[in-house]
């Protein structure tokens, strides 16, 4: 799939390679990159669909691996915490049953416990700090939407070495770590009202919104290209009011495609209107 195009000043051209039998390739200017996810890090896009609403009615996990993403993407030199922090973790959790088991040493788990707490503590300040460039623009977005006092919170505290290691008989008996940042949790609220329990579906889609274009505003104002925004079939739970309201929003800058089954419910007139149907796309 040959893709050419524009994000800020900057002109691309990329290639993605799907073989069922084989891993995903990926161009970017002619240049082959070491993986298809690369692609991610090089043009940043940012996608709006139905199923995302999991973002919100979904466990913590889910909000867990969004707010990794939006942190790689707002801190790239600190996109690989999550994942460093993981493999600790599970290593730790390896060395607990290993010991329970008799196969190993309380020895061997120290150091996977001072590992945890340290990249541990350094996840969760660097999800604060995304929270904390992501939560004005996100309030405003979801406020021109309709969805008034609306926060997001990032919930829960650094395990330090010593809660670590005074949980230590506990961890031991079930064989993993009880604290730490997977477990904590993204919160996000309309005024003293949690979405996830007591959000219609209806602000919980316009708080998934929100955060898409919060995420595009946080990242231009600071001071990279503005991602390239696509949004699937978000029009056809939104009444008119809140269409207009996005158009406007939509308008102020950067590129965004938004995807219907009808251009009569378009809130605004597109720059480019294209047709697709099997097998073609074509002006309309």
């Amino acid at each position: 799939m040959l893709v050419a195009g524009t994000i800020g000043s900057r002109r691309f051209e990329s290639d993605v390679v799907l073989n069922a039998r084989e891993a995903r390739r990926a161009t970017l200017n002619g240049e082959t990159l070491r993986s298809a996810e690369q692609l991610r890090l090089e043009l940043q896009s940012l996608v709006f669909t139905p199923d995302r609403l999991a973002v919100v009615k979904g466990g913590p996990a889910i909000r867990r691996a969004y707010l990794d993403r939006t942190l790689g993407r707002m801190f790239p030199a600190k996109a690989s915490l999550p994942v460093e922090y993981a493999a600790a973790v599970g290593q730790r959790n390896a060395a607990l049953r290993r010991l329970a088991a008799g196969l190993s040493s309380r020895d061997a788990v120290g150091p996977w416990t001072e590992t945890v707490a340290t990249l541990g503590a350094a996840l969760v300040e660097a999800r604060t700090a995304a929270v904390d460039v992501l939560s004005a623009p996100f309030g405003a977005c979801a406020d021109r939407l309709g969805l008034h006092s609306a926060t997001v919170d990032y919930e829960g505290e650094p395990a330090t070495l010593a809660e670590l290691e005074g949980r230590f008989e506990k961890d031991l008996e079930r064989g993993v770590t009880g604290a730490g940042p997977h477990l904590h949790d993204l919160v996000l609220r309309a005024g003293d009202r949690e979405l996830r329990s007591f959000g219609s579906q209806g602000e919980q889609r316009v708080a998934v919104l929100a955060l898409v274009l919060a995420e595009a505003d946080a990242l231009a104002g600071r001071g990279g290209a503005r991602p390239l925004v696509l949004l699937d079939d978000v029009l056809s739970e939104l009444d008119e009011e809140r269409r207009r309201s996005l158009a406007e929003i939509i308008a102020s800058g950067g590129q965004t495609v938004v995807t219907s089954t009808s251009a009569g419910v378009l809130p605004a007139e597109p720059s480019q209107l294209l047709a697709v149907t099997p097998g073609t796309v074509r002006d309309a």
